[in-house]
């Protein structure tokens, strides 16, 4: 279904408190609670919390970037679009597949091998400790020793990583798209 014309105000309103919400909600999780967290509980805590929030985070973002795009795509047809709007779409196109692939891929296999270093450093007496850095000799130490805790570890690592560049592309693309909106606004 193709619509041409102007959205309703409940359209626009709607598409800008998705985006805005979008944007909010990337902003808190990505710069804030995560840095916040980490130095006020210990390091497993952190891990747990984390393991229930980022499967909301993710699906949340995957919702919204899904409404956002349907909303843009319906009401900007591909056959009129000037190239300012193509790379608006691709924008939402990317920011959904990023999210979906932190949803259904990354975030479940960081979370598992998180689980599974655990569980070693549990064996060892780590993990209760509070912030990053207090027993980074005894961290280092296991790796060496244990090669299914280094093996978790690389994992975790790997996978933590791409989680992330995912969640950063993904931001990239709502604040891009968010301040091309603002930038579009008639009025304030």
């Amino acid at each position: 279904m193709v619509t041409e014309g102007e959205p309703t105000d409940f359209v626009k309103v709607l598409h800008l408190l998705v985006l805005s919400f979008t944007w909010g909600m990337q902003v808190w999780v990505s710069f804030i609670a995560g840095f916040a967290l980490v130095w006020q509980v210990t390091l497993h805590t952190f891990g747990l919390v984390q393991s229930k929030l980022f499967p909301v985070y993710f699906y949340c973002l995957l919702g919204s970037n899904f409404v956002s795009l349907t909303v843009y795509a319906v009401y900007h047809p591909r056959e009129l679009l000037d190239w300012h709007e193509s790379v608006q779409m691709v924008l939402y196109f990317v920011a959904l597949i990023m999210a979906g692939l932190n949803a259904q891929w990354f975030g479940p296999v960081v979370t598992e091998a998180m689980y599974q270093m655990r569980e070693v450093e549990k064996e060892h007496g780590l993990g209760n400790q509070i912030g990053l850095t207090s027993q980074r000799e005894a961290y280092a130490k296991l790796k060496e020793q244990d090669p299914k805790y280094k093996s978790y570890n690389s994992r975790f690592g790997r996978y933590h990583g791409l989680s992330n560049l995912c969640n950063l592309i993904g931001f990239i693309c709502t604040t891009t798209n968010l301040i091309y909106t603002a930038l579009n606004l008639s009025t304030i």
